[in-house]
């Protein structure tokens, strides 16, 4: 039977508000009491005078206070209660009622975003609905806005759009047969399944899977908008529940490694990413985010990569005929267009080779061989003509191009070489870095086969590239990774240690062994060799079997 509700979220979670912040709790059965029929049916509730009319906006303290109490009203299922804190409850009352009865939800958590809103702003809250055979829950947000009443009272301005943003006038909510971007099945390159994968079912529906052949995953439900005669006409998809059965699609990733990766994340205390890549074809054989949710900063992040950029500086140094064995002094600092630049370590180090400087990190080297050696372009040229940064990808799902920019202020040109400055990219596409000098070609990251791969413009001889290998394999083996990959076999790496914004900054590792190179990023974490580089070292050390 096809259900529709003009307007409403009926609910069976409670939220409990207490002292000045608030928290949200779930009840896992009826709160309202009665049977859900008895539910369905609309309360009558007299509308006070007082609520008339709204004569100007409530302070932020008391609109916040009043947002509260309705969302707790209406989380308990106490909809005349719920009712009563708006201007218009018997609408209000209807619609919520009505929301139980189309989509009979088995959960749902409404919890404010903030905890005052501006004054005269609206409060902003988010939804997560628990839909009877959906997989995940259903989250959006929406908001209340809060009006003072002729008695000094203050209520909800009840408006369709405070159970979701897209319902209006003459619009319901519905559960109909949906045709469904998601497929049923998500498989790994072997067949296994990888779609309950926290990270990946965070970006299941945004995959844009290709026209292979395979079965497609048909219609299946979902929540949708459609008009109030019954559903007639259009239909808005809003959620899928559910996908037809049977139909599978492929993707590149590899269970094994989609397991640690997601374990090595969720191992840091803030937010982090990890991506895997097979240099061979450019298959993403992991990716993983903390926390799963959100932003997909595997892909989409936008920060800087710290040091991990030398290994695109190193190759620009290396063509311009400087050689591993090249003296090129460590000072303790240096002028970066009148900004001092420091190392992480403090002593000057003025009997380095250029294999020294880049297994030890050491930025004043960097910046001053730069200075003398390389154009104001010559960083972001070789980026995108040796290692693809800067093209644009198309991976099968939506990614953030690595953004190098051409500077012409000096301090921007020297902190670029050292991974600083306005350079902007992710754990995608330095994992991509460290596949193109393992292989020699740069070759696209893709996710989902088929994809395709448009080629860098040139690669790099063969003398410089096994000479930018072996500086990674000695950074691997005795420089600032050797703690955490010093015993794998074969590993090469370049940490990196981001200042962003002021924080502790940001640790960095791209690196390979073998047919896998991989990526870590772990926002606060420090040196790259104490939280991306023993993450990237369980990754390698699972390699990558085919």
């Amino acid at each position: 039977m096809r259900k529709s509700v003009m307007t409403g979220v009926g609910v069976i979670t409670a939220v409990v508000f207490t002292g000045g912040g608030f928290a949200a709790y779930n009840l896992w059965n009826g709160v309202t009491g009665g049977t859900r029929a008895a539910a369905a049916q609309p309360s009558t509730v007299a509308t006070p005078a007082a609520k008339a009319s709204a004569i100007k906006a409530p302070s932020a303290e008391a609109a916040a206070a009043g947002a509260k109490a309705f969302l707790a009203a209406w989380a308990k299922g106490d909809f005349e209660e719920a009712g009563r804190l708006t201007d218009r409850p018997e609408a209000a009352v209807a619609a919520l009622t009505a929301f139980r009865t189309a989509l009979t939800p088995t959960a749902l958590t409404l919890t404010p975003t903030a905890e005052r809103p501006q004054a005269g702003a609206p409060m902003t809250f988010r939804a997560e609905v628990g839909l009877p055979g959906a997989v995940r829950v259903w989250r959006y947000e929406s908001a209340v806005a809060m009006v003072k009443t002729g008695d000094g009272g203050v209520v909800v301005h009840w408006d369709p759009t405070v159970v979701h943003p897209r319902l209006g006038a003459g619009k319901a909510l519905a559960i109909r047969p949906v045709s469904s971007s998601v497929p049923s099945q998500v498989v790994d390159r072997k067949g296994r399944p990888v779609g309950a994968f926290p990270s990946i079912a965070a970006v299941l529906d945004q995959i844009e899977f290709a026209d292979d052949g395979a079965q497609p995953a048909g219609d299946g439900t979902g929540v949708v908008v459609v008009g109030s005669a019954g559903g007639s006409g259009g239909s808005e998809p809003l959620f899928t529940i559910s996908a037809s059965k049977g139909a599978k699609r492929q993707l590149t990733l590899d269970a094994d490694l989609q397991r640690v990766a997601e374990a090595v994340v969720k191992e840091q205390s803030g937010p982090a990413s990890v991506v895997a890549v097979e240099p061979s074809t450019g298959h993403v054989l992991a990716f993983a985010n903390n926390p799963a949710v959100g932003q997909n900063r595997a892909f989409g992040g936008a920060t800087a990569p710290g040091s991990t950029m030398k290994v695109v500086t190193a190759a620009a140094l290396l063509e311009t005929g400087l050689t591993p064995d090249s003296p090129v002094p460590c000072p303790k600092n240096t002028n970066a267009g009148g900004r001092l630049v420091p190392n992480d370590f403090t002593d000057a180090r003025l009997g380095y080779t250029f294999k020294d400087d880049f297994a030890q990190s050491c930025n004043t080297a960097f910046i001053e061989a730069a200075q003398l050696r390389l154009k104001a372009g010559s960083l972001p040229a070789v980026a995108k003509d040796v290692f693809g940064l800067g093209l644009v990808w198309k991976t099968g799902l939506s990614a953030f191009d690595t953004d190098i920019p051409v500077e012409t202020n000096p301090e921007q040109i020297a902190l670029a070489y050292v991974g600083q400055g306005r350079i902007r990219t992710n754990a995608l596409a330095m994992a991509s870095v460290s596949a193109t000098v393992q292989s020699g070609t740069f070759r696209q990251p893709v996710l989902v086969p088929g994809k395709a791969q448009p080629m860098a413009a040139r690669t790099l001889s063969a003398t410089v590239l096994n000479q930018l290998r072996s500086m990674m394999q000695r950074t691997a083996q005795s420089g600032t990774a050797a703690k955490a990959l010093g015993s794998i076999s074969g590993a090469a790496a370049k940490t990196g240690t981001a200042e962003v914004g002021g924080q502790n900054p940001n640790s960095w590792i791209t690196a390979y062994r073998g047919d896998l190179a991989v990526a870590v990023e772990v926002q606060a974490g420090g040196h790259g060799a104490d939280a991306a580089a023993p993450a990237a070292a369980k990754l390698l050390q699972l390699g990558n079997s085919h």
